[in-house]
């Protein structure tokens, strides 16, 4: 294992996902989708706690009212984090109730935007849906099948994202005022080797950090040229995200996951949140979905 990456603590998920750093707390969150538990750990005390959110959890993003937006099988839900109390708000797949939802973030504009896949893997059943203040989801990407990574380029122009069978990342350019994409292109293509891109984050000189399925590792590429730039080994085989942490944001936080491997004790980290401290590299700070003031 590389010596710079280590366990944060022994909490083990089985389809660990969706690492976000609240820079207010000062705290990194992260979900298990498969058992539906929201995990927080806060470095600085040691502290650590959870919410089982009793059904899956593929995402979660910060509100602007200190609340917390969950992408549940459900649908979408606030989550008072305090109390436990979850407010439904819109499931935009009740007709398909073999769905869940599988990655989600917000855009710089406080939008959130998470997608869906079929629970087994049936290739061309999810979407990838935006939610706006008005609380409505819109279907913007039809016919994925493992939606996974999102990113958005520090000026707001581009949007990145991953839907892992295709083991492309594709860009889009991004329409801030009406969250709108268009013009399609391929930047990175994952061979065989590399595993699948799963979910991603962006750092402050707009390169990406990619997750690889079954990669043993991270990856840091140039979206501009589709070049590889850097390779982070992890214990692990199966990587599924990560985030940019700490006081200064140069803390990388890695999830992983544990689900099919064989329990033959070869991966006994496999599960794990990770982090690289002190990286040398600087993350960007999470966007926040943008409540609407009107709403009690």
């Amino acid at each position: 294992m590389n010596n710079r990456v280590i366990p944060v603590g022994p909490w083990h998920s089985v389809l660990g996902e969706g690492p976000i750093w609240s820079a207010d707390l000062q705290a990194i969150f992260w979900v298990d989708i498969v058992s539906g538990v929201i995990h927080k750990y806060h470095p600085p005390s040691y502290e650590y706690s959870f919410r089982e959110m009793g059904e899956m959890v593929g995402a979660i993003v910060f509100s602007d009212d200190g609340r917390i937006v969950t992408a549940l099988r459900s649908g979408f839900a606030f989550l008072d984090w305090a109390t436990g109390k979850l407010e439904p708000i819109t499931d935009p797949e009740a007709h398909l109730p073999d769905n869940r939802f599988n990655d989600g973030k917000c855009d710089p504009a406080g939008r959130f935007w998470a997608g869906t896949m079929h629970v087994n893997e049936i290739p061309d059943s999810g979407n990838l849906y935006r939610m706006g203040s008005d609380l409505k989801a819109a279907l913007v990407i039809p016919g994925v099948t493992v939606s996974n990574g999102l990113a958005w380029h520090t000026e707001g122009h581009t949007m990145y994202y991953i839907d892992s069978p295709t083991r492309k990342v594709m860009a889009y350019a991004f329409n801030m005022e009406t969250g709108d994409l268009s013009h399609p292109i391929e930047i990175i293509r994952f061979l065989d080797s590399d595993g699948y891109p799963d979910g991603m984050t962006i750092d402050a000189e707009n390169k990406l950090w990619i997750a690889h399925w079954g990669g043993w590792q991270v990856s840091r590429w140039d979206p501009e040229t589709g070049k590889k730039l850097f390779r982070l080994d992890l214990p692990v085989e199966k990587v599924t995200s990560c985030v940019f942490g700490g006081p200064r944001l140069q803390d990388l936080y890695m999830t992983t996951a544990s689900i099919g491997l064989p329990e033959d004790g070869r991966q006994p980290l496999a599960g794990q949140l990770f982090v690289w401290r002190e990286s040398g590299f600087e993350g960007v700070k999470a966007n926040v979905f943008k409540f609407p003031k009107f709403i009690v």
